[in-house]
Order: structure tokens, then C-alpha cells, then sequence
């Protein structure tokens, strides 16, 4: 890790400390830890310093997010949450909305954000939520599933269909709002502390100040801008389990004897060690190359999010089974990192697009390449 990092990193890792486990077998973070990190401006580090945030670039973010990922997956999916949000209010809110929502933002507030539906994940057009202007306000109803962060949350962006037209709009919606109804996932399978939640939205009144940007936009640009910076900081987060994961595996690999041999002595146990570093030093590089995009505002920058994305997540999750293959009962307990990252790696294969989707994004920029 870079550095320049090196404050942030020791801030963190003094926080967490050993606590990962405990938090996810009970399935909780500390509320005073998350606004602590808040306040410092580290769950959303990419935000300019003149809105309070650290003001750090993809890639030192990206290496940040990794860091914590191998720490505490569960930590890191509220880093990509309010990162999400923060980036949505700075790509669409105007002066006012970007100075008083980033400023709640880096003060110690929370957030989560809120894409899917019952009856709409990767499929645009089934979305039901609709952000109705009323008066001198907007309405809000409708249903979100599985929106990370709730629990802890101050208000949850919400993402809609405008009005009644073919445009979308993003709400900012404070979580004790009459109409809003929270229902705790239970027992999730990954991601246990991240505090996972259905939101049904029930004639919901916003004042007008509340819709990004006075909404409109076009549904899949919205849709695209706020998950493309979630797909980079889930890479950048598997890049951290696949770390974690190569670091608990050698470890034990190197003190653990059978028949009087380390087990690292063993060749098939070095053909797992090899094919653990090599995904991640794969994951790392993809990693780079999206955030070097970014930071450059290459035209192929979304492109590059869903590669890093897609690479990752299918190397973590491959990483992580083989890791608990090394360290057999010894990483089987609940709450032991591999374990975690066993759970943990596989909803990353999940979200922001599964593996299918990402599959279907690349093989139409192939077929692109072709007259």
C-alpha cells in the first residue's frame, strides 16, 4: 500500500483491530466505529477535500478499500455503499445538494443506496419505484431489496423512475420519513455485519431539494454512473479477501505438519499456494488498470469497472473455497477469515452484476470490436 496511505491504513486497522469475527457472527458493526470512520472522512475517501473528504484518487482509494476488504468484508461493503452515494452526488446534484449532502456525507452521517427490486435487479425496465413531483415537492413509492447499509443508515439514496415518464431520478431519503419501512435480511449469507434490508416506500413526501439535480435523467446513465464506482470498489475489496486469504493460507501451510512435513512441502499443496498468489496478483492488476481509467476519465472506464468487477469477484470466490481447503477445520470455524471470505466472495459474484451479466457486457464489447 502506497505511503501517503499509510495514516488512513493505521486509523483503520487500529479500529477493527481483531473484532472482525465477533462482528460477524453476531451480525453487527458498532455504530460509533462506522461514524467515527465517517467523520474522518474514510468511507468515502474519493470526495474533495473542499466537501470534507480526503480527496484521494481511484487507485489510493481502491488500495484503501482493499486494505480493509482484508479486514472485514463487511466493513468494506459500507466503504462502497456511501462511496456510491457520495459519487452520485457529485456526478448529479447541483452546488447546494453536493455541499450539504457530501458534507453530511464526511461528518460522521450514513447512508445506503437502493437499486434493486423485487421484480427488477439487471432488467431496467421492470423498476417500479416511482419519484412523483407534488406541489412544491416529490412522492415516493415503492419497494428495494437488499440495500446494504440500512441498519446503520441516516437516509438511503434511492433510485426511481421519474414521474411517469421514461427518465429516472435519485431521492435522498431520510430513514425515519413517514412512509418509509425497514425490514432487517435475516441471517444473511455474506456479509453478515453489513446490515442488509428490504425498504418498502409508502407515499413518501420529500421536499424538492431532496431529488438529485431536479431529476430526469436517463434511466441506464444513472444506473451505469453509480454502478461503475460500485464495481471498481467491490474489485478492490475481492483484490483484499484474495490477500487475506493468501496470507491465512501460507501462514498455516508453513506451520502445519503431517507426517512429519509441513504441508507446504507438499506439491499439491504449493499448486494450491501458486494458483492463491496468482489470483491475486491477477485481481490487483485488473484493479489498477480500472482505476487508472478512472483517474484518467477514459471513455472506457465503465468497461473497465465490469472487467475488474467480474475477475475479482470469480477469483475471490474460487480463492476463498481453496483457502478453506488448506486450512481444512482449522478454517472451517465460523468467523475465521477464510471462513468469511468463503461467504463473503461469493455475493460478491452476486451484486453489481453477476457474473452472467458482466459475461454478457464483455461479450458485447467483443463482439463491438468486429465489423
Amino acid at each position: 500500500m502506497p505511503d501517503g496511505l499509510a495514516d488512513e491504513r493505521a486509523l483503520i486497522g487500529g479500529l477493527v483491530g481483531t473484532r472482525a469475527a465477533h462482528w460477524d457472527v453476531t451480525g453487527e458493526l458498532p455504530r460509533d466505529l462506522l461514524r467515527t470512520l465517517g467523520a474522518e472522512g474514510l468511507l468515502c475517501a474519493q470526495v474533495p477535500a473542499t466537501h470534507g473528504g480526503r480527496g484521494l484518487s481511484s487507485r489510493d482509494n481502491g488500495e484503501l478499500t482493499a486494505y480493509v476488504g482484508t479486514l472485514c468484508s463487511s466493513l468494506r461493503s459500507i466503504m462502497t455503499s456511501q462511496g456510491i452515494v457520495a459519487w452520485t452526488v457529485q456526478r448529479f446534484g447541483d452546488r447546494d445538494q453536493r455541499r450539504r449532502f457530501l458534507g453530511e456525507l464526511t461528518g460522521g452521517k450514513l447512508t445506503a443506496v437502493g437499486f434493486s427490486e423485487p421484480d427488477a435487479g439487471s432488467d431496467l425496465a421492470a423498476m417500479r419505484t416511482r419519484i412523483k413531483a407534488d406541489g412544491d415537492g416529490y412522492v415516493i413509492d415503492g419497494e428495494k431489496k437488499w440495500v446494504t447499509g440500512t441498519r446503520y443508515a441516516d437516509f438511503v439514496l434511492v433510485i426511481g423512475r421519474h414521474g411517469d415518464g421514461e427518465g429516472a431520478a435519485a431521492a435522498v431519503v431520510p430513514v425515519d420519513a413517514p412512509g418509509v419501512h425497514v425490514e432487517l435480511v435475516p441471517h444473511p449469507m455474506g456479509c453478515r455485519a453489513a446490515g442488509h434490508a428490504n425498504i418498502r416506500l409508502d407515499n413518501v413526501r420529500l421536499p424538492a431539494d431532496h431529488v438529485l439535480g431536479g431529476g430526469g435523467q436517463p434511466l441506464s446513465m444513472l444506473f451505469t454512473t453509480a454502478l461503475s464506482y460500485g464495481r471498481v470498489s467491490i474489485a478492490w475489496g475481492c483484490a483484499g479477501i484474495l490477500r487475506a486469504c493468501l496470507a491465512a493460507a501460507t501462514r498455516h501451510t508453513k506451520h502445519r505438519r503431517q507426517g512429519g512435513t509441513a504441508l507446504a512441502e507438499h506439491q499439491l499443496v504449493r499448486g494450491h499456494l501458486a494458483d492463491l498468489l496468482a489470483a491475486e496478483q491477477v485481481a490487483q492488476r485488473v484493479c489498477e488498470h480500472a482505476s487508472a481509467q478512472w483517474d484518467a476519465a477514459a471513455p472506457d472506464m465503465g468497461l473497465a469497472a465490469v472487467l475488474a468487477k467480474h475477475v475479482s469477484a470469480g477469483h475471490a470466490a474460487r480463492g476463498a473455497a481453496t483457502a478453506v481447503q488448506l486450512l481444512g477445520s482449522t478454517g472451517s470455524a465460523d468467523g475465521h477469515v477464510v471462513a468469511r471470505a468463503f461467504r463473503d466472495a461469493k455475493l460478491m459474484e452476486l451484486i453489481e452484476g453477476s457474473n452472467e451479466i458482466c459475461r454478457l457486457i464483455l461479450a458485447d464489447h467483443a463482439l463491438a470490436l468486429v465489423d
